[in-house]
């Protein structure tokens, strides 16, 4: 491990102890590292949570695994296991176990520009910019070439990976994990149109004067742009998993504990509700509003608002050949001219058999 530092070994029984399940076996097995089913060697913890990787079971060459109770009976002669109800998150929280995140030791790197004042555990890496009247919680780490625009407020264990960008005045809670390249706090998209009739004129940038705040817990992938409000803030609810290639408009507001897939997009003044999800190169509409437990699938466009909670939503047209994307495309061009014809038809047929 870096640093010299020895990994973390347990025995199953200690990782009950501190994780609470069942061990269903040798409690004395040692684990040293999370691994796959399918991969695993000696020392390993894997979990099974999908059906199709049941076959696994027999042949994996892990020490031990995490499984639902009711797998217990087709568990292999001599392999240990660990019985929960969740088996995937409990192997999340088995693997921040075995697998810690390394901190970097508190100090200032000699290249890095700090202009602001902080606790002695805040760890500032080379290059780094740290603008003026910035607040710092306890052992916060800024890395390589991050930039901390000035009155930023980042809460105690949190992380800025190298070469993210905080915009001045943005607000960033406890625990937050930002990855590299993330920028928070850039103008959102405003721009008013101020033409006359024969063309002349142009766009009027509107000043973005809010700000980004995100809430506890709230980790930020690579390469994610959050916006600052245009007048109000843009607000990241506690929770709230942002995958990489991200874009999150201004004045957008992101429900607690929503999880986001990579590469969606969010229009500006979006409202996402609490513990919803959103599956990979989704699109939302600005000015929209999306019920709490809302799922949306991949690749879906939302173009109203959700008000009905805890529904599933899918709009993607069938992948087919192009022959046969050209077919059906025509014939949707003439759906409105269909339906007409029908309900022509229809009040024909009515006036020849009238009702009783």
């Amino acid at each position: 491990m870096p640093g010299g530092v020895a990994p973390p070994v347990f025995t199953l029984a200690e990782i009950v102890a501190r994780l609470g399940g069942e061990v269903w076996g040798d409690v004395h097995t040692v684990i040293a590292r999370a691994g796959s089913l399918q991969n695993a060697t000696s020392g390993d913890i894997a979990f099974l949570a999908n059906p199709r990787y049941r076959k696994y079971l027999r042949t994996t060459a892990a020490s031990a695994v995490i499984v639902a109770p009711a797998l217990s009976d087709e568990l292999p002669p001599g392999l240990s296991a660990i019985l929960t109800p969740g088996p995937y998150a409990y192997y999340a929280r088995a693997a921040t176990l075995l697998h810690p995140r390394r901190r970097m030791p508190p100090g200032i790197h000699a290249t890095a520009v700090v202009e602001s004042a902080f606790p002695e555990s805040v760890y500032v890496g080379p290059g780094a910019h740290v603008a003026t009247n910035v607040i710092l919680g306890e052992r916060v780490e800024i890395h390589a070439n991050a930039v901390i625009g000035s009155g930023v407020r980042i809460g105690p264990d949190s992380v800025v990976h190298p070469n993210a960008v905080i915009y001045p005045e943005c607000r960033i809670g406890a625990r937050a994990i930002i990855h590299s390249g993330a920028v928070i706090g850039a103008d959102g998209f405003g721009f008013a149109p101020d033409f006359t009739a024969d063309g002349a004129g142009a766009w009027q940038k509107i000043p973005q004067i809010g700000r980004v705040t995100v809430g506890d817990d709230v980790e930020i992938g690579a390469n994610t742009s959050i916006d600052r409000g245009a007048l109000e803030d843009t607000v990241i609810g506690d929770g709230v998993k942002l995958d990489n290639q991200i874009q999150i408009g201004h004045n957008c507001v992101i429900g607690a504990h929503t999880v986001i897939a990579g590469c969606v997009g969010i229009a500006g003044s979006a409202r996402i509700g609490h513990h919803s999800a959103i599956g990979g190169a989704g699109m939302i509409l600005g000015h929209l509003t999306i019920a709490p437990h809302t799922e949306i699938s991949p690749g879906t466009m939302v173009m109203k608002s959700l008000s009905r909670e805890g529904e599933k939503y899918t709009a993607i047209y069938p992948l087919a050949r192009h022959e046969a994307w050209r077919r059906n495309a025509a014939h949707l061009k003439h759906l409105d001219d269909l339906v007409r014809r029908v309900a022509i038809l229809e009040k024909k047929i009515s006036e020849t058999n009238p009702e009783d």
